[in-house]
C-alpha cells in the first residue's frame, strides 16, 4: 500500500471493518496491516486491529494494540472494556477487573457497568 493515496486507506479501513463484522480477523488484519505501517499514528486503525487480533485469539498481540491505543487515548472507554475482555479471556481477571471499572466510570453503560461488578468490594 505504499503508493495508496488517502482514499484507498479509508476502502481498506471500511473493508476492514466488513471484514470484523462477517467474523474474518485474519482478513482484517492484512488490510489493516499495510495502513498502520503507512499511518502508525492511526489510533482508530489500532483499534480495529487489536478488536481483529481479540477475535482471531491472539491475545498477546491485541493487548498490546489495546494498550498503545490507551497510551494515546487514555479516556477510551471502549479500547478499556476491550482491554479488559482480553485480559480476562487471558485468566488475567484482577487486571482485567480494573479496566473493566475504568471503562464504566469513563463511560456508564449498562454492559460496561455490568462487567465493572462495583457491587463487590476489590
Amino acid at each position: 500500500m505504499s503508493d495508496a493515496t488517502p482514499e484507498t486507506h479509508v476502502i481498506a479501513y471500511r473493508a476492514a471493518e466488513h471484514l470484523l463484522d462477517a467474523r474474518d480477523p485474519r482478513g482484517a488484519l492484512k488490510l489493516l496491516d499495510p495502513l498502520i505501517t503507512a499511518h502508525p499514528e492511526n489510533t482508530a486503525a489500532r483499534l480495529l486491529r487489536a478488536r481483529a487480533f481479540f477475535l482471531a485469539a491472539q491475545l498477546r498481540s491485541a493487548e498490546l494494540e489495546f494498550q498503545l491505543v490507551l497510551e494515546r487515548e487514555p479516556d477510551n472507554a471502549f479500547a478499556h472494556f476491550a482491554l479488559a475482555r482480553t485480559l480476562e479471556r487471558a485468566g488475567r481477571d484482577a487486571e482485567a477487573l480494573r479496566h473493566f471499572r475504568l471503562a464504566a466510570a469513563l463511560d456508564p453503560r449498562p454492559d460496561f457497568v455490568a462487567a465493572a461488578r462495583f457491587e463487590r468490594a476489590p
